[in-house]
C-alpha cells in the first residue's frame, strides 16, 4: 500500500456513461450497465490496493428510478448478482460494505441481500466500500434535518454529519465523474464541501485502472488549503 499524504483517503465515483458506451458499440443499455459493473469491481479493488481507505460509488440515484421500468429491473438484477457473488469476496479481504440511500425504494429480496452484506461486514476494517443505491443527497440532508428536529436540539456540524448515511466515515477528498458531464448530480453534497473534483471524458466502462491512476496522480498535484493561505498550510 502507498504511504503518502498526497493519496486521497476517500474517493467518490460518479459512474456515468454506461448507456452511451453501449449505444456507441451498437449494444443494448443493459449490456452497458453490465460492462460498467465489471469496471466498478476492478476499480474498487485497485483503489484499495493503492491505499485508499473508503470508496463510494454512485450506482443508482433517486432520479434514476424514473428511467424505463425494464432498465431499472435489469439494474436490480445486476445488484442481486453483485450482492450474491461478489460481496463475500470483499469481506474476506477485510473490506466492509455499506449501502447509502433509501432502502425502502428497493425490492424486498434486494433489501435482504443488502442487509445481510452489511451485517456480515466487520466494524473497524481499514477499508470501506459504500454503494449509493436509491440515493439523493438532498433527501439525505432532509432526512438528517428531520431527525434533528425530532431530537429537538441545535446541532454542530459534527453532530449533523453523524445523522447522514456516511456517519463515522471521513468526508470524500476526491470526487471523480466519468462520461464528460461536469456536475455532481445530487451526490454527497454535504460531504463534498471541500472535495477535489475530477471530470473525465472517458465513458465509465472504459475507465480502467490506468485511468484511475491518472486521476490520483492529478489529485497528488493539487494544493488543498481549506480556506487557509499556502504558507499557513505549509507551516502546519
Amino acid at each position: 500500500m502507498e504511504n503518502t499524504q498526497r493519496l486521497p483517503r476517500h474517493v467518490g465515483i460518479i459512474m456515468d456513461g454506461n448507456g452511451r458506451w453501449a449505444e456507441k458499440k451498437g449494444k443494448s443499455r443493459s449490456e452497458g450497465h453490465k460492462a460498467g459493473l465489471n469496471t466498478m469491481l476492478s476499480l474498487v479493488e485497485h483503489a484499495f490496493q493503492r491505499g485508499v481507505n473508503v470508496v463510494t460509488v454512485y450506482a443508482l440515484s433517486t432520479e434514476n428510478l424514473h428511467r424505463p421500468k425494464a432498465e431499472i429491473e435489469f439494474l436490480f438484477s445486476l445488484f442481486r448478482q453483485y450482492f450474491t457473488d461478489n460481496v463475500k469476496k470483499l469481506l474476506e479481504k477485510g473490506i466492509s460494505f455499506r449501502m447509502l440511500g433509501d432502502i425502502s425504494l428497493l425490492p424486498n429480496d434486494l433489501r435482504d441481500l443488502i442487509r445481510r452484506a452489511e451485517a456480515d461486514s466487520k466494524s473497524g476494517n481499514p477499508y470501506v466500500f459504500n454503494v449509493a443505491i436509491g440515493y439523493g443527497s438532498r433527501s439525505e440532508i432532509l432526512r438528517a434535518v428531520n431527525l434533528a428536529v425530532k431530537a429537538g436540539k441545535e446541532l454542530s456540524e459534527e453532530e449533523f454529519s453523524s445523522l447522514l448515511y456516511t456517519s463515522g466515515e471521513c468526508d470524500p477528498d476526491f470526487i471523480i465523474r466519468t462520461g464528460g458531464e461536469k456536475r455532481l448530480s445530487n451526490f454527497l453534497l454535504w460531504q463534498s464541501a471541500y472535495a477535489e473534483l475530477y471530470f473525465s471524458d472517458v465513458l465509465f466502462p472504459d475507465f480502467d485502472n490506468e485511468e484511475l491512476d491518472k486521476a490520483i496522480a492529478e489529485y497528488a498535484l493539487r494544493h488543498r488549503r481549506f480556506g487557509k493561505t499556502q504558507t499557513q498550510v505549509e507551516t502546519v
